[in-house]
């Protein structure tokens, strides 16, 4: 999916929720900018005018000018309200937990318990996040859409590319060529997202049943070599 706004023209949306903005619908006339009147209804237009730009440009090629503008309000409401891109994101496909807070918390310094490794402490910090039902819902709902819209499945892409895995690869050890720490993030989330499927959408039996500390037990140290030890 290109960065370019322009690339995503015509492309109907592929996300819940989302639907074509105002002035492609035919006979819509785009509304001044401005503060409308209440903020819930401010709030709710640039939330509802986000999830038709993130549908139909993805996470790289949607702009804050661009939702504004499609929601009929200044840029700088949109800070206001919501702060980053990221933050509007969130908010507009219902995350309850800002991913980048999420990640934070898992990497954070010396947050490990005692004799537990990274890579247990980061699994152990997901499936504590997957434990709250609203979390889970929201985060297997944009898995599902993925699995099934190419759309989808680049907007979650970028997003999580940007959020998540970039940060993920500057806690990772250096490698050899191929082995770097985009390299070694990818490896994480591919087992971490195949780890969701297996427990929340397959429901794969004992890995369905299993206790968080026993996964993270099990599943941790491979993390942590993805992280930091031989991959190659």
């Amino acid at each position: 999916m290109s960065g370019r706004e322009g690339a995503g023209a015509g492309r109907s949306a592929g996300v819940a929720g989302v639907t074509e903005p105002a002035d492609r619908r035919g006979g819509g006339r785009r509304r001044r900018s401005g503060r409308r009147g209440g903020d819930s209804g401010t709030r709710e237009a640039i939330l509802a005018a986000a999830r038709t730009r993130f549908g139909d440009y993805g996470y790289d090629g949607a702009t804050i000018r661009g939702i504004a503008a499609d929601a009929g309000v200044d840029a700088a409401l949109v800070h206001h309200f919501f702060g980053t891109k990221e933050r509007l994101f969130a908010a507009a496909m219902r995350l309850p937990v800002l991913p980048s807070e999420l990640v934070a918390a898992a990497l954070a310094a010396g947050a490990e318990e005692p004799g537990q490794s990274l890579g247990e402490h980061m699994l152990r910090t997901v499936l504590g996040a997957w434990d709250v039902a609203e979390m889970r819902a929201t985060f297997l709902g944009l898995l599902r859409s993925a699995m099934t819209s190419e759309q989808a499945a680049g907007m979650l892409r970028e997003f999580a590319t940007e959020t998540i895995l970039g940060r993920i690869a500057e806690v990772a050890a250096p490698g050899p060529p191929g082995a770097d720490g985009q390299f070694r993030a990818a490896l994480v989330a591919s087992q971490v997202l195949g780890l969701a499927l297996a427990r929340y959408v397959l429901k794969i039996d004992p890995i369905a049943e299993a206790g968080a500390d026993d996964l993270a037990a099990a599943i941790g140290p491979t993390i942590e070599r993805y992280l930091t030890g031989e991959i190659r």
